[in-house]
C-alpha cells in the first residue's frame, strides 16, 4: 500500500471511545501527529476529559446505549475506534457478567448505533490475542488470523464473542475492523500489568521508596510484548487505508517475538545496577495461562504496511523513565 492511496485524515471526525485511557491517549496522540485535525478528534468518555489540546470530549457511558446513538449524532463521525472497555482479565474475570455488558453487550449496541446512525463510518473495534485462547498453546509457531478463537479466559470470551459479531455485521455492510493485538506495553500504563508492575517496583527501588525486592507472579510464560505507540500507529493506518477486503478485517497487531517475563524482569532490574531480591507471590498468578503466547502480523505487514518500529529495549527504558517521575 503505497501513500498515494491513504485517506486524508484531516478530513475525518473521529471518535475514540475510552480515549482518556493507556491506549487512548496514545492514539489520539498519533491521531493528530498523522495530520488530524483537533477539533475533528472526539474523546468520549464518562468523564468527559479531553487528553491533548484542542481535542473534544464528548461524554459517553459505555453501559448506556442511548448514550451511544446521542453520541453518533452529536459528532456524526467518519470513523470510530472502540477502546473503552474492561480490559483487565482479572477484573473481567472478577466480574463476569458486567465483563459481558461491557465488552459485549456495549460492542453491540455502538455498531448498531454506527450501522443506523453513522452507515458510512469505519469502526475500529480493538480486539484482543486473548480471544485466541487454546489455540495459542496448540499451535506449532506464531498464530494467524486463520486459528480457531478458543477463549479460555472470560475475558477472552467477551472479546471473541464481539470479533464473531462484528465479522457477521461487516458482511451487512457495517465497515468494520477488528484489532486482536497482542501484549502492548508502554509508558503511562496502569501497574496492574506485568511490564508496568515491573518497572514501578524497580523505580521504587531505585529511589529507596521500597526494600531491594521484587514481588512477581509467574516468570516462566512467554509473551509477545509491543509498544503502545507502535499499537496506536496501527490504529491511524487502519483509518488512512481507503477499504478492506472481506479477508483482512481481522487483524493481528504483534511483534511476532515472545518474550520470556523473567528475562523482561531481569533486564530492568539490570538497568539499575542489579543486586534484588525476587519473590513470587501465589496470588499474583494468573490461572489457565497458555505456556507461550505469539503473534503472526503477517497480514497487517499486507494490509496496512505496518510494522513494529519501536525496539522493546525502548520501550522498558522509557516505561522505567515514566515510573522514576511517578512512583
Amino acid at each position: 500500500m503505497t501513500n498515494s492511496t491513504l485517506r486524508d485524515l484531516a478530513g475525518e471526525r473521529i471518535l475514540v471511545t475510552g480515549g482518556a485511557g493507556f491506549v487512548g491517549r496514545h492514539v489520539i496522540g498519533a491521531l493528530l501527529g498523522a495530520g488530524a485535525e483537533p477539533a475533528a478528534v472526539f474523546s468520549a468518555g464518562r468523564s468527559g476529559d479531553a487528553p491533548g489540546a484542542g481535542v473534544s470530549a464528548v461524554r459517553f457511558d459505555l453501559a448506556d446505549p442511548e448514550s451511544h446513538v446521542a453520541a453518533m449524532r452529536a459528532v456524526k463521525p467518519t470513523a470510530v475506534i472502540h477502546l473503552a472497555a474492561i480490559a483487565h482479565p482479572a477484573r473481567a474475570r472478577a466480574d463476569k457478567e458486567l465483563a459481558w455488558r461491557l465488552n459485549f453487550d456495549a460492542t453491540r449496541s455502538l455498531a448498531t448505533a454506527i450501522a443506523t446512525t453513522a452507515p458510512e463510518a469505519r469502526l475500529i473495534f480493538a480486539g484482543s490475542a486473548e480471544a485466541y485462547g487454546r489455540s495459542c498453546a496448540e499451535i506449532d509457531g506464531p498464530t494467524a488470523e486463520t486459528a480457531p478463537l478458543r477463549p479460555i479466559t472470560a475475558y477472552g470470551a467477551t472479546k471473541a464473542a464481539a470479533d464473531v459479531m462484528l465479522g457477521q455485521m461487516a458482511i451487512d455492510g457495517l465497515d468494520a475492523v477488528c484489532f486482536r493485538a497482542f501484549n502492548h506495553t508502554g509508558p503511562g500504563q496502569s501497574p496492574d500489568y506485568v511490564v508496568s508492575a515491573f518497572a514501578r517496583q524497580v523505580a521504587r527501588i531505585e529511589k529507596g521508596a521500597q526494600p531491594r525486592k521484587v514481588t512477581v507472579g509467574g516468570l516462566e510464560s512467554r509473551r509477545d510484548f509491543l509498544d503502545v505507540r507502535d499499537v496506536a500507529d496501527a490504529y491511524v493506518k487502519a483509518l488512512a487505508k481507503p477499504s478492506f477486503a472481506s479477508g483482512e478485517r481481522a487483524l493481528n497487531i504483534a511483534s511476532g517475538a515472545a518474550r520470556r517475563i523473567g528475562d523482561i524482569l531481569d533486564a530492568l532490574i539490570a538497568a539499575i545496577g542489579g543486586d534484588v531480591d525476587v519473590e513470587v507471590d501465589a496470588g499474583r498468578l494468573r490461572p489457565d495461562e497458555c505456556p507461550v503466547v505469539c503473534g503472526d502480523a503477517s497480514l497487517a505487514r499486507k494490509t496496512l504496511g505496518w510494522r513494529p518500529a519501536i525496539a522493546f529495549e525502548k520501550t522498558l527504558s522509557d516505561t522505567l523513565d515514566y515510573w522514576r517521575r511517578e512512583a
